[in-house]
């Protein structure tokens, strides 16, 4: 029996009920060591319904955890193919699906129990957050047993906790037993409860370590629950003593088979007696645990370090004899041993297959810890072995780690030793990422001079996959940098290549950026290749490159006014995006939506979806610049207090980078911004900052705007002379033919624009321009150019043709981010509350047909297959639930 532990046992039994209604949940059932955590489980487990399946997996206090370890100890039991995928070590991409597909076809509900993920591997975090994400529409409960006094602001778990959607997480923190309760345990004891609260505070653990020690005076807490444990060690016999040595040498659970290979057949009654004595517990499959991680710990300490390592020498040795369909699995568990046994040989042959299984996994910070195990050791390996494992380390650390100093260094003692050894493909490798981490630091000079030395030494070697992936990482840094012919040579060069070598990967990287560079540049063929890159990487699997090739035909799309692409590339980029956890991806692809909105003068959805955007936390930087330049410059547009702080934070972070897409559009926004508020010089500054750039790599459309705000903020001198033309679009208002300007700004779909050319009329026509112009201002909210509008009229002496001064709210038409109409949006907001068809049609009093028809529609305009990927895309973007307020 437990003691006050009945409200969290209710509450995990009330969400098995909720589950196996179809409302899953995750529990974090949180608590220091000793708190009780496993034999609440237990508890729970026993008073599970019947119809309810109960697995357990668990995560190990190993060196480095093995790959989704809980998943590994229940996949026979939960699904016969999951269970194959694992010993594959299929991807997560591959895995995680069919462990979803599982649950989802399961009859009854499923309760998953993780215990101890304080100490999970990457893997087994991502996996909680794609269930967390999914898990409110399935029958299942995942309980996460967790140590909150193991885990702070910077640990990986608390970060996947972050992230998990509030509504679907419930938290049961276990506390301290009360006095009544220990006097209790006590009495059963027969033991004397006067200073047993004082000294263990009510930690269950500790009281049951210090009743079963015999102790008369259990002492202070953290020295007594050693000394409760040495003293009832001491009190045991000498076979006795020798199993829970052995045993405490492997954290975790120890199989039957390994507990016979080493202590032997006869060593299985010594076993049985541990268990009786309750020092051990054995589960359904025979492994047995210690009765608490802190009693193994305690029960090791007293190993001289000399018995250690020859115990973890023996283990390791025996798991290395098992030859098994699951002998992949136990790699980091033979590595952990070799490391313990401080056998140096052994690691660096284990360490590199445990890492690219790891790898292989997606659990990159495992990799990096198995890696940096064998550096310690990188003195007794072979030349070419220690330069392979600084390169894997550099590259796998520079996915998972946030430092970049201590990387660069491992590549460049790679490419020292690989120099020695006559290695060129080798240098050029690590060169070519050397040049990547100097772009992700903003260290533009550096990246390109490595990516020089790259490609001289890649030209040096036959041709290869090197080469060409080389060539195509200078085209990408010429692309980004404006410079589009230079990006287009050296993209052709590596497309020509990989062609020749077969390399699709790189085909698809290259066709990307030549694509974009020739879209910028306004010149023809850029649609063509990115469509192909785009193609290529959906049909190959490549969702990263998938989700760039959405994002730069969006982005091509948007600033180049051609909406109705625009609209189809976001949609479909978002939803991809979310459907495949790219989370920064989909972010970066909201903030290209708001610009559009922005664009198409439906500002307050830009502000919604641009704000959302922001309220992320740990987003990237480069990823919330579109997001934070439209929130700028909508707000500047609004007169809404703030405005400039956002453009000026945009512009800080966009000079940080050095490329022009980010800086541009920030400084053409400041430009307006001093221009709404008259401040001549201030618009003056950002003008002149802009054209002192080179003018002669810029996007066309980005001179043309350019070219137009140089009118109108009457600049002192001329624009100054480029090779680059301004696109039509942008020509008439330029050429100072304004009403021509506005009709095509009408024609494509910015009335902003439209408007603002329209206040550049003069003469007879001025004031009937002037009084659209004001009129088109007030209906976006546009309250500072609708006042300097009227300002302009005053001066101009046509101030009577314009409208009435519009008084309180403005009563500008709400539409829905994704153009639900109203029946729709209501049909939306029954599918977020879980309602069927049919629930909805008696809900809204509509016939089923016609329920039907609309959740359709709503499904279509989300580009989502079912309703789980709404519902996915809802919890990413809550502003398209809450735009029904604004219908």
């Amino acid at each position: 029996m437990l003691l006050d532990r009945e409200g969290p046992l209710e509450a995990l039994l009330t969400a098995v009920r909720n589950a196996a209604s179809g409302h899953g949940s995750i529990v974090l059932l949180e608590g220091e060591a000793g708190i009780g955590k496993t034999s609440l489980l237990r508890e729970f487990a026993e008073h599970a319904d019947n119809g309810c399946r109960v697995l357990w997996g668990w995560c190990e206090a190993l060196f480095t955890p093995c790959p989704l370890g809980p998943l590994q100890d229940m996949g026979q039991l939960l699904d016969a193919r999951v269970a194959a995928l694992l010993d594959q070590a299929a991807p997560p991409e591959r895995l995680f699906p069919a462990l979803l597909n599982a649950l989802q076809q399961a009859g009854d509900a499923i309760v998953l129990i993780f215990e101890d993920v304080h100490w999970a591997d990457n893997a087994t975090l991502d996996f909680v957050k794609y269930l967390g994400r999914r898990i409110s529409l399935l029958r299942t409960v995942l309980v996460l047993s967790l140590r909150n006094d193991e885990i702070g602001a910077d640990h990986p778990l608390t970060h996947v906790l972050g992230d998990l959607p509030s509504a679907s997480v419930a938290r049961i923190a276990l506390e301290p037993l009360s006095p009544k309760a220990v006097a209790v345990l006590a009495g059963q004891a027969g033991r004397c409860a006067a200073d047993l609260y004082r000294v263990t505070e009510g930690n269950p653990f500790f009281i049951t370590e210090l009743l079963a020690s015999g102790e008369t005076e259990p002492g202070r807490v953290p020295d007594s629950i050693r000394d409760a444990v040495w003293a009832r060690l001491s009190r045991l016999t000498a076979g006795e003593r020798e199993v829970l040595e052995v045993m405490s040498i492997v954290p975790g659970s120890v199989e039957p088979w390994l507990i016979r290979t080493l202590l032997g057949v006869e060593a299985e009654a010594l076993v049985d007696q541990c268990v009786a004595r309750g020092l051990l517990r054995r589960d359904d499959q025979g492994a047995l645990t210690f009765r608490h991680e802190l009693a193994r710990q305690a029960t090791l300490d007293r190993l001289p370090p000399s018995v250690q390592r020859s115990l973890h020498a023996k283990v390791e040795a025996a798991i290395s004899q098992l030859l098994t369909a699951h002998a992949s699995a136990l790699l980091s568990r033979r590595l952990h041993h070799a490391a313990g046994a401080d056998d140096g040989a052994r690691v660096l042959e284990l360490a590199p297959q445990a890492a690219a299984r790891a790898a292989r996994l997606g659990s990159h910070g495992e990799a990096v810890s198995y890696l940096a195990t064998a550096l310690r050791y990188v003195t007794q390996a072979t030349p070419e072995l220690a330069a392979q494992l600084y390169e894997d380390w550099a590259y796998e650390a520079g996915l998972a780690l946030l430092v970049y100093e201590p990387v660069i260094e491992a590549h460049h003692r790679a490419i020292a030793i690989w120099r020695e050894l006559g290695r060129n493909d080798k240098v050029g490798l690590n060169l070519r990422r050397l040049s990547r981490l100097h772009w992700r630091r903003g260290e533009g000079q550096p990246a390109e001079d490595y990516a020089d030395q790259a490609i001289r030494e890649a030209e040096s070697l036959p041709p290869g996959s090197e080469l060409a992936m080389a060539y195509s990482t200078r085209s990408q840094l010429h692309m980004l940098h404006y410079r589009f012919d230079e990006a287009i040579e050296w993209g052709l060069r590596a497309i020509s290549l990989a062609d020749r070598l077969g390399e699709i990967e790189t085909r698809v990287h290259a066709l990307n950026n030549v694509g974009t560079a020739l879209l910028f540049a306004d010149r023809p063929g850029g649609r063509e290749r990115l469509e192909e890159s785009l193609a290529l990487a959906l049909e190959h699997g490549f969702h990263d490159h998938a989700a760039r090739a959405y994002t730069n035909f969006a982005e091509c799309a948007v600033v180049s006014k051609d909406f109705a692409l625009a609209e189809r590339l976001l949609a479909e980029g978002i939803a991809f995006s979310t459907r495949h956890d790219l989370d920064s991806a989909a972010q970066y692809l909201l903030g290209r939506q708001a610009q559009l909105r922005m664009e198409q003068g439906r500002f307050r959805e830009a502000e919604i979806i641009a704000q959302g955007v922001m309220n992320l936390e740990r987003l990237p930087m480069v990823m919330h610049l579109p997001a934070l330049t439209v929130l700028g410059r909508v707000r500047v547009r609004l007169g809404e207090p703030g405005s400039l702080e956002l453009l000026q934070q945009a512009l800080q972070e966009g000079l940080a980078t050095g490329e022009p897409q980010r800086i541009v559009p920030v400084r053409l926004a400041l430009a307006e911004a001093a221009w709404l508020a008259e401040d001549r010089g201030a618009g003056h500054e950002q003008l002149s900052a802009v054209a002192a750039m080179d003018l002669d790599n810029f996007r066309p459309w980005d001179f043309g705007e350019l070219a137009v705000w140089w009118r109108q903020c009457d600049m002192p001198t001329p624009l100054p002379a480029t090779t680059v033309g301004i696109p039509l679009r942008w020509s008439a208002e330029f050429g100072g033919d304004p009403l021509v300007a506005a009709r095509e700004w009408d024609r494509l779909g910015l009335p902003y624009e439209a408007a603002l050319a329209l206040m550049q009329v003069r003469g007879a026509d001025a004031g009937q321009a002037l009084a659209r112009a004001v009129t088109i201002f007030e209906s976006l909210e546009a309250r500072p150019a609708a006042a300097l509008a009227r300002k302009q009229a005053q001066r101009l002496g046509v101030a009577g043709e314009l409208p009435k001064t519009r008084r309180g709210p403005y009563g500008a038409a709400r539409r829905h981010p994704l153009g639900l109409t109203r029946h729709e949006q209501q049909v939306l907001a029954l599918i977020a509350a879980g309602m069927s068809n049919k629930e909805a049609a008696q809900r809204l009093s509509r016939s089923p047909r016609t329920i039907e028809h609309q959740v359709s529609a709503v499904l279509g305009k989300f580009n989502a297959a079912n309703r789980m990927e709404v519902l996915l895309r809802l919890r990413g973007e809550p502003w398209l639930l809450s735009a029904a307020d604004a219908l």
